[in-house]
């Protein structure tokens, strides 16, 4: 099985939470969750709670791929939301709806939060962007993944600036770096020699038998 990444993320809303996107870069976390998909694809499986703004960004990035990417991604999606599914969600093979709780907004986004958290192993979470429910994932994930890494992509603002202020060294590259795809490399620990797999199940468990041979 591949090593599993968590994807969470989204672009701040002026209305819904004003202080939140005020330090937000849209350009800057479609670039990073694009730059996300390009690094990871085809080498570990990708997994976030549906989200309107990113699952069709995470779509338009899986297109243009040579791999069959209904198998290197997992979406889980609250029935919540049912009436504002994204039509990008049709188009992913791997789709997990939760149901919904008392009709409850607050409760119905746990829900699927313990479930998603509960049915994988992570390698690391990726935080990009975001309002109030960067936080909330992030403290949950922390509760049930406490030995993942936690990746805040600091430069595209939003929520994710504020866990970051927490978490990594005002140096930090994930502060200064929008070298995206160059930042995921080192963060996530995906060499740029690993070569990509159609599907999970092609891809060896040895990584030195991922790798790219040099010369030859």
């Amino acid at each position: 099985m591949a090593d599993v990444i968590f994807l969470s993320a989204s672009v701040p809303d002026p209305k819904r939470a004003p202080q939140f996107a005020a330090t937000a870069d849209p350009v800057a976390i479609t670039a990073a969750v694009t730059a996300l998909v390009y690094v990871t694809l085809g080498r570990r499986l990708l997994v976030w709670g549906g989200h309107p703004a990113i699952t069709p960004m995470i779509w338009v990035a899986a297109e243009s791929m040579d791999v069959d990417y209904a198998t290197w991604v997992k979406l889980y999606q609250s029935k919540f939301f049912e009436d504002d599914f994204p039509e990008e969600n049709a188009r992913f093979g791997n789709v997990v709806f939760v149901d919904p709780v008392d009709n409850d907004r607050r409760a119905s986004l746990r829900s699927m939060r313990d479930r998603m958290f509960q049915e994988q192993r992570f390698q690391a979470a990726v935080f990009i962007g975001g309002m109030e429910g960067i936080l909330e994932e992030h403290e949950l994930f922390h509760h049930y993944q406490p030995d993942a890494a936690v990746v805040p992509v600091a430069s595209t603002g939003g929520a994710t600036l504020e866990l970051a202020s927490r978490t990594v060294p005002a140096s930090s590259d994930l502060r200064t770096d929008l070298d995206y795809v160059a930042l995921f490399h080192r963060q996530l620990h995906i060499q740029t020699r690993e070569q990509r797999y159609r599907q999970p199940k092609d891809q060896p468990a040895d990584m030195a038998e991922r790798l790219y041979r040099r010369g030859g």
